[in-house]
């Protein structure tokens, strides 16, 4: 059988934490997307992942690193990607921008793009999916 990496997942809650303690975060939707609302925090760089597989050097393997995309989906092929080419140091950000925006953390644009018909504000969705364990109660 071959050897396979589970790709590590963390919340937007602890990519809070990350990012104050200076992670990087690598957003992978398209320009047009992030032209409408980006993340606003420090460390943060736009690389599509129509360009990934062209770019992903750009990205510094000695530095802690947060995927994040607009649900979590594209982010975290591109954190399968990062881990096959020998990043170890790289996590995707569960349910991306959506979340990110429902938790009130910072943001520049207009939030209704990813806000129009998201339901239940907890980290990890409604109280019926939260009911067995929050995505917050492991950490990396």
């Amino acid at each position: 059988m071959e050897n396979q990496t589970l790709v590590k997942e963390i919340c937007p809650t602890t990519t809070q934490e990350w990012v104050v303690n200076g992670a990087l975060l690598v957003d992978v939707r398209e320009t047009n997307e992030v032209a409408e609302l980006s993340y606003d925090v420090p460390n943060i760089i736009h690389i599509p992942l129509t360009q990934f597989e062209e770019r992903f050097t750009e990205i510094p393997k000695d530095k802690e690193v947060v995927m994040v995309c607009k649900s979590g989906g594209r982010s975290l092929r591109a954190v399968g990607f990062l881990v096959n080419h020998g990043y170890d140091k790289v996590v995707n950000m569960q349910h991306g921008m959506i979340r990110w925006a429902q938790k009130g953390f910072p943001t520049k644009g207009d939030t209704a793009s990813v806000l129009g018909n998201a339901q239940g504000s907890g980290c990890c969705g409604t109280a019926a999916s939260t009911a067995a364990q929050s995505c917050c109660d492991s950490k990396i």
